[in-house]
């Protein structure tokens, strides 16, 4: 099986690292190449990052509440930026206060994302859909060649 290289780091002025710190030792752990980024990561950080390693997916995070504007507008410039086929994936506290979360839910999907995910995601299933959902753009990527 091939390793999949995911770019992961907390956005925006966030500066929670311990959680970040889990991701990247439980996605290495589960065979993926992970370019862990720390904390307080812009969205264009996130982008050179996927570029230049190649990367098949961005994971995000987000603890302090600010993710629905730190987060606006990376797909399209993932777009611009020829990564128009990258999985992005989110997680955390999106936002301030208590919301229903399949409203946080649509309006990230919304925004481009492609999971969602609450700061309590079972990370064995994240880990599961992200293999399945890489995998399932690549297949498209080579059907069209």
């Amino acid at each position: 099986m091939r390793q999949h290289t995911i770019v992961l780091g907390v956005i925006g002025s966030d500066c929670h690292a311990v959680g970040n710190k889990i991701l990247e030792r439980y996605f290495a752990n589960a065979g993926f190449n992970v370019i862990n980024l720390g904390v307080m990561v812009s969205q264009q950080e996130f982008i050179d990052a996927a570029i230049e390693t190649n990367a098949n997916a961005i994971l995000i995070s987000s603890l302090y509440g600010q993710g629905e504007l730190d987060c606006e507008g990376l797909r399209g410039r993932c777009i611009e930026a020829g990564l128009e086929n990258i999985v992005l994936y989110v997680g955390g506290n999106l936002v301030i206060g208590k919301k229903d979360f399949s409203a946080i839910e649509r309006k990230f999907q919304r925004m481009g994302y492609d999971r969602i995910f609450k700061p309590d995601a079972d990370l064995e299933q994240v880990t599961l859909l992200l293999r399945q959902d890489i995998d399932s753009l690549q297949s498209v990527q080579e059907n069209r060649i």
